[in-house]
């Protein structure tokens, strides 16, 4: 098994979380000096100019990272002004927060079932979603909230004006499946 596209998998799967060398080593079941050198290989081989992304050590996490020589065309990817419409991710992922506002990562995270690292970047990029604080959690993580732009785009003018999400379960609890089929329209006389 080639352990260097393992690792580059691994990185790509944890996103902005990382990996430390420890738990590199312990998942790919080799010696810390081993995933060391499978380490300089990876990264030798993202420094050709046919790459875009690269691996740093940030902190003591090892992580994936864009090139900082081309930030401005991720700039453009996020302000374009053609990028305006949602993908159902980010539809859900704004439906999350505005309904739990405020709500940190991890919780969208596990709500959804899968990282949203990406998608609220992007939502905060738009003017959809800000940072509004910190949780009191370990970690302090960060707290979002909906923006004003959010109500502009929804054409709303308060939370307040959400659809009510009772109304949403009611429907789904409505199905054929529901229906007695022992119960019949036509009566029996007697």
């Amino acid at each position: 098994m080639n352990l260097k596209a393992v690792l580059e998998g691994l990185l790509f799967v944890v996103g902005d979380d990382g990996l430390d060398l420890e738990y590199i080593s312990k998942i790919l079941e080799i010696s810390k000096e081993e995933t060391k050198e499978l380490i300089k290989e990876l990264q030798n081989d993202y420094q050709s100019d046919s790459r875009g992304i690269r691996i740093d050590f940030l902190g003591d996490k090892l992580k994936l990272t864009t090139k900082k020589e081309h930030n401005m065309y991720y700039q453009k990817l996020l302000t374009t002004e053609d990028n305006t419409t949602l993908s159902q991710a980010a539809l859900e992922t704004l439906a999350i927060i505005a309904y739990n506002q405020p709500i940190t990562r991890v919780k969208v995270d596990e709500l959804r079932g899968i990282s949203n690292n990406h998608i609220i970047r992007k939502l905060v990029a738009k003017g959809l979603i800000k940072e509004s604080g910190r949780s009191n959690m370990p970690g302090r993580p960060i707290l979002y909230e909906t923006t004003s732009e959010f109500l502009d785009y929804f054409g709303l003018s308060s939370i307040d004006e959400l659809p009510d999400m009772r109304d949403f379960l009611e429907e789904e609890e409505k199905t054929e499946d529901d229906i007695d089929l022992y119960q019949s329209k036509y009566k029996e006389e007697n």
